[in-house]
């Protein structure tokens, strides 16, 4: 009995199981326990290649803005989720959602992001 060896498709195969790992964490969904520091905001997304979902609720004691912006730049205010509220919003391609703690303590958000999750994340400063 001979057993012959493919190298092509042993890469192939290789290939393949180490791109499927990848491929779900760039598409799948994304669970977040979001804190936001009074005066700050979050920023998800922009420039992604799709659109995108968050669903959630504001687990905290402030109430945050959320405020979508587009890829040109321009912004679209989308709501504010008090405290105890539930959220679900999305986001076009290349949007970004901007989440706004405008209170004097940390926003506290519990969210589930789904869609096109290869998405950039940052804080960005003072909001008065």
């Amino acid at each position: 009995m001979s057993v012959s060896f493919n190298f092509r498709r042993f890469v192939s195969t290789f290939s393949l199981m180490l791109a499927l790992p990848m491929l779900a964490l760039a598409f799948g969904p994304i669970h977040s326990n979001l804190l936001i520091d009074a005066g700050k905001q979050f920023i998800l997304g922009g420039e992604q290649r799709g659109a995108f979902t968050v669903k959630g609720k504001n687990t905290g004691k402030v109430a945050v803005r959320v405020v979508e912006r587009f890829a040109s730049g321009d912004t679209l205010g989308r709501g504010v989720a008090a405290p105890g509220a539930r959220v679900a919003l999305s986001f076009q391609k290349g949007s970004a959602a901007v989440i706004i703690n405008n209170g004097k303590v940390q926003a506290n958000l519990d969210l589930r992001i789904t869609g096109d999750t290869g998405l950039g994340m940052r804080y960005e400063g003072d909001q008065k």
